[in-house]
């Protein structure tokens, strides 16, 4: 891109930032309500509801998501994506739970579809709320197995979908287990489910307030390192975001957000697809503290972190905020 300026004083840059509405005319980007996707942690009724890591954030029981969803639609957002606690009791090495088709998941996936049938619905798949190691796959012998994970992971594809999911969303990082799954959704019958890949999903140390939610960082062992990706490689997440849609992925997320700015950059310039990105736990949490010291003003900050998202190039945002951000913008110009 070559840049063709006039010299100063002709050319004053500071000329369409005096007024607030010249900077509104000329922003480059725009920051929606239809840019926002909301993560749903749900819960069975007898599990706690508070998350002491994320402030504001809150684990619902089944009879709290109708209500919830209502004050969701009204907000503008048009979708969420769900994420289970699953009690203690159902977890097991293999993720057995996963596969049940009445879990708590494909109840609450029914519950939502059959009274918000225009609220787009995201499922994660993943192992990791249903194992008792806390690992994304099937551990053997201490290692997680990347085949004979992706064969449980398209089963659990498939529990959801009948369940009545919208998009499947892989956060695994198994090889191999786009095309698997998109094979035996075609198979049966499900030619129309989109499926959101998580391509690039990063070994980062910003998930902890998440596992927290989900119950599974005090009983994750180890790590994850081989199999989520090494924060120092970039262009290994754009072999993994081409080999994904080589196997039919609709759309490719990029996990944390803000430290990969740079990855949803190079998302939008390689691929003309849908490039979602996940705002995670620990950059909400890590707002929320700070502005409960008196560090930062949150809202100015929250809304600035989330159009640097789309200045990146992402198409949407996975945001814990994404509902008191939605019902700012009903108010307020960003």
């Amino acid at each position: 891109m070559t840049l063709l300026v006039a010299e100063y004083p002709h050319c004053r840059l500071r000329r369409n930032r005096q007024d607030s509405w010249c900077r509104d005319l000329v922003a480059e980007n725009q920051l929606s309500v239809n840019d926002l996707i909301l993560p749903v942690f749900i819960r069975e009724k007898d599990a706690p509801r508070d998350i002491a890591a994320m402030p504001g954030v809150f684990r619902h029981s089944l009879d709290e998501l109708i209500p919830f969803c209502q004050r969701v639609r009204d907000s503008g957002i048009k979708a969420i994506a769900l994420f289970p606690y699953t009690n203690p009791a159902l977890r097991c090495e293999e993720g057995k739970e996963a596969l049940n088709p009445n879990n708590l998941i494909c109840r609450a996936s029914r519950l939502i579809k059959e009274t918000f049938p225009d609220l787009g619905l995201i499922a994660d798949v993943a192992l990791d709320p249903y194992t008792s190691h806390g690992h994304d796959g099937v551990l053997l012998k201490g290692q997680v197995v990347n085949d004979e994970s992706v064969e449980v992971l398209v089963e659990m594809a498939l529990v959801q979908a009948e369940a009545g999911v919208d998009v499947l969303a892989p956060s695994d990082m198994m090889d191999g287990r786009i095309g698997a799954i998109r094979k035996a959704l075609d198979q049966k019958g499900y030619k129309n489910m989109r499926i959101l890949a998580y391509s690039a999903k990063y070994a980062s140390a910003f998930y902890g307030p998440f596992r927290d939610a989900l119950g599974s960082s005090s009983v994750l062992k180890g790590d994850k390192k081989s199999y989520q990706m090494d924060p120092a490689n970039a262009l290994e997440a754009l072999r993994e975001g081409a080999q994904d849609l080589m196997e039919g992925a609709d759309m490719l997320m990029v996990k944390p957000g803000l430290p990969y700015l740079d990855i949803i950059y190079r998302f939008r310039e390689a691929f003309s697809m849908p490039i979602f990105a996940y705002q995670v736990s620990g950059e909400y949490s890590m707002l929320k503290a700070a502005s409960e010291r008196g560090w930062l003003d949150y809202d100015k900050a929250i809304l600035e972190s989330l159009l640097a998202f789309k200045r990146a190039g992402a198409s949407a945002v996975f945001s814990y905020a994404a509902l008191e951000i939605a019902e700012k913008l009903k108010a307020v110009s960003y």
